[in-house]
């Protein structure tokens, strides 16, 4: 469940340069996983260090279901978020009140846009230094461990309620052709808002904060929608789908489908979350992180890919509006001291996309940039 992804050393922390084939006459490598398969080995840009190589037999993550059907739990709700935030981040939500036949949907055209020639999918090609957009494992941007996944983004403003931003994508960037694409990705978007903004009022009550606080400060957010395709691959035990990271947004909604993959990092073991199509996994990012004042984690995880089944999975990742500062509410600073500077939501996306390879230590690594060059809120 990535923006970005994998971990880093130090002299990796600046965006790394894109190959050129004018200098070096080598072309930039293209992720086309069914020619890519073809070869004997896979090539060596996605082949990842032993130390971070996938581990396949792996126990099962401890997760708490969260029950949003009875108002009753509310308490209980609470004191199981305090207790998976605290400790690693992540949690399960049921009786979410999302429409199957949605979730459905969504699912099925994901399939259909990844199903489709290459040519069709890079329509769509997401720029180096944007958010929005299709990427074939980032070769765009990072030349050595490259994730073994495709991926299409896209911008979501709940602004007003009436917003048409994921609508005006689909028919812009990809054709009238897609306008069924926008349709059912603007209503699973609305439907992903609304639920975090459910989660939101949990957390407030969790971190001991007015249950309003939160869902108000996320109340017109500004997010990030994503589709992940993790294709088959050969060699599943040299590579990644996802490396390593931590979310940088605030929350990250995710729905599975039936193939296993996510992995969680607890108690230094890897841990995996197994598939479950009538919940979504909802994990806190570094944005909320630092909102909470570092009380609740954000945890780090990664996706791990296989020789037999391709996986697909559906990521809302929910930001603030672009012009709220982030900083923890008095009632949380009043009990601990301030960890993190003020900073806005694009300048940490910035900080992602354009200086830093997402890893465990994005947040403290971004913050200490912030406060490094005195970047005005």
């Amino acid at each position: 469940m990535a923006i970005i992804c994998t971990t880093t050393s130090p002299a990796e922390k600046e965006q790394e340069p894109k190959q050129s084939f004018e200098n070096d006459q080598t072309p930039p490598i293209v992720f086309n996983p069914s020619l890519l398969n073809l070869q004997s080995q896979i090539p060596n840009q996605f082949i990842w260090p032993d130390e971070e190589k996938p581990s396949i037999d792996i126990p099962v993550l401890d997760v708490p279901f969260i029950d949003l059907s009875s108002q009753d739990s509310t308490l209980e709700a609470s004191r199981l978020i305090t207790e998976a935030c605290t400790k690693h981040g992540f949690f399960l939500v049921v009786n979410h009140g999302v429409s199957e036949s949605l979730i459905s949907d969504a699912h099925r055209l994901m399939g259909s846009f990844f199903d489709m020639p290459l040519a069709g999918k890079q329509r769509a090609q997401r720029k180096l230094g944007e958010s929005s957009g299709y990427a074939g494992s980032f070769t765009g941007r990072f030349s050595t461990k490259l994730p073994w996944k495709e991926t299409l983004s896209f911008r979501f403003s709940n602004e007003n309620n009436g917003s048409r931003t994921v609508q005006d994508y689909f028919s812009c960037t990809l054709g009238q052709e897609f306008e069924q694409f926008g349709n059912v990705y603007q209503e699973y978007c609305e439907a992903m808002s609304s639920l975090s903004l459910k989660i939101m009022e949990l957390l407030g009550l969790s971190l001991g904060v007015n249950r309003d606080y939160f869902r108000g400060f996320f109340e017109e957010n500004d997010s990030i929608m994503r589709l992940n395709h993790y294709p088959p691959c050969q060699t599943p035990d040299l590579t990644l789908g996802t490396g390593p990271h931590c979310d940088p947004s605030s929350l990250t909604i995710l729905h599975q489908d039936h193939v296993n993959g996510l992995q969680v990092f607890v108690d230094n073991q890897w841990r995996s979350i197994p598939p479950n199509p009538k919940a979504f996994v909802v994990n806190i990012g570094d944005t909320f992180m630092a909102l909470s004042n570092g009380i609740f984690k954000s945890c780090l995880h990664r996706a791990v890919v296989n020789r037999e089944s391709a996986r697909k999975s559906m990521a809302f990742f929910l930001c603030p509006k672009r012009d709220k500062v982030v900083k923890p509410p008095s009632e949380i600073l009043d009990k601990t001291p301030r960890r993190y500077p003020d900073f806005t939501w694009p300048m940490f996306l910035e900080f992602t996309q354009k200086h830093y390879r997402a890893d465990a230590n994005t947040l403290d690594s971004f913050s200490n940039w912030v406060i490094t060059n005195k970047n005005p809120i």
